[in-house]
């Protein structure tokens, strides 16, 4: 599989060089010179890995990071030429998956591009046990067949119960909202003081984890919304 890399810096130099190298490598790479053009490019290309700066003019590389974790679950690697501590732990806390210091070695680089790609890679072939069947502990989802089991046993869901543990099982790791839930699974506006997610998460919760002997699934951020661990 071609691998394509986003590579968002300010720098031309670094840009171009990045490019060289992962090109030799056998990458493709797409490149940005700012949090904006990263995020158009983002939305208009299949990206698998993105290589982002942290210190950018229009909205920096945190917040780039924030912005891509609230639709994308792909590896980012950033980029700082600040080494201390609490740079990295911001850089991982806003969704990074690894941090190299400027000026950096241009194989540790590709070492760890390559070991983030591969984890992602064994990751999905882990989580995904078929194309249309989704293996978190002990519950499998079948998307084909509509259906859910926990320990071998059958959970009768609802179209709606079903589709909320669908969008959570496939954004493992993200928190959604209720109000975002309500808008992609009703498709429709969300008012406040409706409570609809809540009755059919407690409904699905439920018939989930009768099964699991106590162990969650499907975990609150009280005021914040759900989500399902990686």
């Amino acid at each position: 599989m071609n691998n394509n890399i986003l590579v968002v810096d300010d720098e031309k130099e670094i840009r171009d060089l990045l490019e060289i190298n992962l090109k030799n490598e056998g990458y493709s790479v797409f490149k940005a010179s700012c949090g904006m053009e990263a995020l158009d490019i983002l939305h208009k290309e299949e990206i698998h890995l993105i290589v982002l700066d942290i210190m950018m003019p229009d909205i920096d590389g945190l917040e780039v990071c924030r912005k891509v974790r609230e639709n994308y679950n792909i590896p980012i690697l950033m980029l700082s030429a600040k080494a201390e501590d609490m740079d990295k732990i911001q850089g991982i806390m806003t969704g990074a998956d690894d941090y190299v210091c400027k000026p950096f070695n241009q194989l540790e680089l590709t070492v760890r591009i390559r070991a983030l790609l591969r984890r992602t890679y064994f990751l999905n072939i882990k989580m995904q046990t078929s194309e249309n069947q989704i293996r978190i502990e002990s519950m499998v989802i079948d998307k084909s067949k509509h259906m859910v089991t926990v320990e071998d046993n059958q959970v009768d869901l609802t179209a709606r119960e079903f589709e909320i543990l669908y969008l959570l099982a496939t954004n493992r790791g993200r928190v959604f909202s209720a109000e975002e839930i309500f808008e992609r699974v009703w498709k429709e506006k969300y008012f406040q003081a409706n409570n609809t997610v809540m009755v059919h998460m407690s409904r699905l919760r439920d018939k989930i984890e009768q099964y699991m002997e106590g162990n969650k699934i499907i975990h609150t951020l009280w005021g914040v919304g759900y989500k399902i661990e990686k």
